[in-house]
Parts: structure tokens; sequence; C-alpha cells
């Protein structure tokens, strides 16, 4: 069965803009630490990725739908899921909840890339965490 990771962060004051609301750019900052977090969890980290295989994820592309807005001290939840998997790219849905509610979807493409910028296949331990991932969707 698929394992979608979950993980809650609470907003800071640094996080949100003049109106006391979460700037926006900083849904991409919470998402990318829901992904690394999920490869920890499942010992697979990034920077082991690198240490190891000299390779690393960058992000390729992102869609960001901001649904509600999201303020100070609220608690938000970043559920992060593969829905494909290819040799050296993944793609992720990612949401945002607050209160298992939505305030944010993103769906996000990674490749994974050498420090030069080329593409190179997924090591095994990585890809096999990121299938345990898929959500079929």
């Amino acid at each position: 069965m698929p394992r979608h990771h979950r993980a809650t962060y609470r907003v800071y004051y640094e996080d949100t803009d003049a109106l006391g609301v979460m700037y926006y750019a900083q849904y991409l900052a919470y998402a990318e630490r829901g992904r690394t977090e999920a490869l920890r969890t499942e010992g697979a980290s990034v920077a082991e990725m690198v240490r190891l295989h000299g390779c690393g994820f960058v992000v390729r592309h992102v869609s960001l739908d901001c649904l509600k807005p999201v303020v100070l001290d609220d608690l938000i939840t970043v559920v992060s899921g593969v829905t494909a998997l290819g040799g050296a790219t993944v793609k992720l849905n990612q949401i945002l909840e607050r209160d298992g509610v939505a305030v944010a979807r993103l769906e996000v493409t990674l490749a994974c890339v050498r420090p030069n910028g080329s593409p190179t296949r997924i090591p095994q331990r990585w890809r096999e965490v990121l299938e345990g991932m898929r959500s079929g969707e």
C-alpha cells in the first residue's frame, strides 16, 4: 500500500508578509521541507545521496495553487506523494493542510542531476523509497 508522507510545521513571523499572511514563496519552502523529511524518514537523505553518489534533486517544474490564507502560528501539515517515477525524474503531488483542510496544492517535478547539471539516474535506494510513496494518481 502506498504511503503518503506527512510532516507538520508551525508558521513563524518570518514566513508572513506585511498583512500577516504567509508569503506565497513560503509554500514552496514548506513543500521542500516536506519532501526532504519524507526521504530522511525512510533513511534516504538527500545529503547522503550527494555524498555517496555525487548527485541530487533539483526542481524542474512546479505548479502552486494557493487555496486559503495561512497566518502566523498556524500548524501546516505537508502531505507528499509520488505520482510518477522515471529514470532521472520524479513527479509528486503535495498538499499543505491546516486542520485537515487543504490550503495549497503543488505539483512538483524533480530531476536527479550531477553538479554540472547533467541528468543521472536516481540511485536505487532513493528509487525504492520514492516507489513506496507512489500514490497511484
